[in-house]
């Protein structure tokens, strides 16, 4: 069903930049910027609005030196929440509705997640992603295509990881995280490997929400809080492409805050360079979107003047 899914909006997304549908949600000031790693949070500096909100406990900087793993369903080298805190994770957008609904509802509990973007959606939908980091989420990369890298060989797992990592910096319009989460969860010993050599963090997860699966979104965050609660913590798995996922996104905020649990926000103490051959790579599936730093802000193409 994942794969399915995943395949399915893929193409949506990639067909439909090519008639402009990146135009879905208007990025009013991209503001690009190769020199810096991640583009400006929009409420940086300003308080969160809403005196009730769930917020973020603790903010933790992660040394990706090696490619350590995080999440106890696969790598269990480094337990470093505490009771009742929670990281959100969103993988598989950008999409044109459901991201912008997450966003939203992220936003009015003035709280962070981490969104592991696929490289044909990031190109192909360039403004969300841009959206995502101006509000001061981390992005990371979940692959190209979303191929099983168990299924892939060595360099077909090379590819599919640089070409994601590439698209991925080239839709958000500024380097992105050395953050990297498998499709399916499926790793493999060489792309292991070669993620620990380009020191890049793998993010399995530590509590699944299943969001995949046909339910209502009251179900969906009941049943979520119930595998939370059961394990008392955690890195949750979300889909930021599924539609229920969005429309549940308030009330799971709101249930997190009513059972006490606080929310860590994970950023990286570097940023992640991309491979040159695999930015020439990705050039035939840009369709025209420009080079990080090549980009001028709207601002400074297009201005409203007075009339007469």
């Amino acid at each position: 069903m994942r794969a399915i899914l995943s395949t399915l909006l893929i193409l949506l997304a990639t067909a439909a930049y090519a008639g402009g549908a990146n135009q879905a949600a208007p990025d009013p000031d991209p503001k690009p910027g190769a020199e810096t790693a991640a583009l400006p949070d929009k409420a940086a500096g300003q308080a969160c609005a809403n005196p009730d909100a769930l917020g973020v406990s603790r903010t933790v900087e992660v040394d990706t030196t090696g490619g350590p793993g995080f999440g106890m369903e696969h790598y269990k080298a480094y337990d470093f929440l505490q009771d009742k805190e929670v990281v959100l994770t969103f993988d598989d957008g950008p999409q044109v509705r459901t991201t912008t609904a997450i966003l939203d509802a992220l936003e009015h509990e003035c709280t962070k997640g981490i969104f592991f973007s696929l490289g044909k959606m990031a190109i192909g939908l360039p403004n969300i992603l841009r959206d995502v980091a101006r509000r001061g989420h981390t992005i990371g990369t979940h692959t190209w295509s979303h191929k099983d890298m168990r299924k892939a060989s060595d360099q077909e797992a090379k590819d599919e990881i640089e070409k994601g990592v590439s698209a991925v910096a080239r839709g958000a319009g500024a380097p992105v995280a050395p953050f990297f989460r498998y499709p399916y969860l499926r790793d493999s010993k060489a792309s292991l490997a070669h993620l620990a050599g380009r020191n890049i963090a793998v993010f399995s997860t530590d509590v699944d929400s299943f969001d995949f699966r046909r339910q209502s979104p009251d179900r969906l965050v009941k049943a979520t809080m119930e595998r939370l609660n059961k394990r008392g913590k955690g890195i949750l798995l979300m889909h930021d492409i599924q539609p229920r996922t969005a429309e549940a996104m308030p009330a799971l905020l709101k249930a997190l805050k009513a059972g006490g649990y606080k929310i860590v926000h994970m950023t990286a103490k570097d940023s992640l360079q991309t491979l040159a051959e695999y930015d020439a790579l990705i050039e035939k599936d840009v369709k025209g979107l420009p080079a990080v730093g090549a980009e001028r802000p709207m601002t400074s193409i297009i201005r409203t003047v007075p009339t007469e």
